[in-house]
């Protein structure tokens, strides 16, 4: 097949009922050269093509044919950058366009097949131990739960506690919730704190379902280690650049 690139080359956009894609034409070829080259980009046999140019002053659209179109070069008409190539089929019955994947059927392995093969992902997990596989999976999970909840009781986080979060510190609050959140696909316990000022991101619920009560920006629910208990004070509304492990 020729190739589409030249020096001379103008890129224009090819239009079809199959497809539309960006191609490079040069003028000087022949209105046969183009269409030759447009019938395995449409499927549409070069016989059977009707081509129109569009530009953005002539939405109307200037047909691309003559009566000899072997000798005809494309440098008769106004190819811009980005013109718009619009190809029509004269007869649809000789069109070879590919149809659609969409309407395509497609097979679907069963689960159970899936499973029973050797090389597949699945086999290497089951092989390696690896995820819901690894038999001490629940087992290290609650060794983790555990731990963060050692670490809440170490920081004194209890409900009522003034607080500050870290790293900034420029945002403090009085804990409000301490305790698992099922919305957020993440082990182990959060902390919801009310904050003084509205430099947060809810108001103390999550996916619809209300852990304590504040307006809303003055709720944050974050990690256990991202909370600092102490004597804070109020302060006036600063600069917030905590965004990392907080909803």
């Amino acid at each position: 097949m020729a190739s589409w690139a030249t020096t001379r080359d103008v890129p224009v956009l090819v239009v079809s009922s199959a497809a539309s894609s960006e191609r490079r034409l040069n003028p000087s070829w022949t209105i046969s050269q183009l269409k030759a080259k447009l019938e395995s980009v449409t499927g549409i046999p070069p016989s059977a093509q009707a081509l129109t140019l569009r530009l953005p002053d002539r939405p109307q659209g200037t047909s691309i044919s003559a009566e000899d179109e072997h000798r005809t070069k494309l440098e008769l008409w106004s190819l811009r950058p980005y013109a718009e190539i619009h190809v029509a089929s004269t007869d649809p019955a000789s069109s070879t366009i590919i149809p659609s994947s969409s309407s395509v059927p497609k097979y679907e392995m069963p689960v159970e097949t899936y499973s029973s093969l050797p090389d597949t992902v699945l086999a290497y997990k089951k092989s390696h131990h690896i995820g819901r596989f690894d038999p001490h999976a629940p087992e290290s999970k609650e060794k983790k739960v555990a731990e963060l909840w050692r670490e809440i009781d170490a920081a004194q986080i209890t409900v009522g506690a003034r607080c500050v979060l870290t790293p900034s510190k420029t945002r403090r609050g009085t804990i409000a919730y301490v305790g698992l959140i099922p919305e957020i696909p993440s082990i182990g316990p959060w902390v919801g704190v009310h904050l003084d000022e509205p430099m947060g991101k809810n108001d103390g619920s999550v996916a619809g379902r209300r852990y304590f009560d504040c307006d809303p920006q003055y709720g944050v629910f974050v990690r256990p280690e991202r909370v600092e208990v102490g004597d804070w004070k109020e302060l006036g509304l600063g600069e917030d650049d905590d965004d990392l492990d907080e909803i």
